[in-house]
């Protein structure tokens, strides 16, 4: 299986998780603001990768599959 270029998977995975880092943080920020730093790491991050490797990602490679591989 032919690899995409590493310049347009990036591009794939900061279409991803910037709309869903910001979309976490209005819907969660206020909730684990009282938290400390490392404990509201943990929770964005619990959330975020499973988000992005199990639906976000896998979405956005079939949306764009033909421009990741040309």
């Amino acid at each position: 299986m032919k690899h995409p270029p590493k310049w347009k998977f990036a591009g794939i995975v900061w279409i991803a998780i910037y709309p869903a880092i910001t979309l976490l943080t209005y819907l969660i920020g206020d909730k684990i603001n009282y938290l400390p730093l490392p404990l509201k790491t943990l929770i964005m991050t619990g959330i975020l990768v499973p988000l992005m490797v199990f639906v976000l990602l896998p979405l956005l490679r079939k949306i764009l599959g033909n421009w990741l591989n040309k």
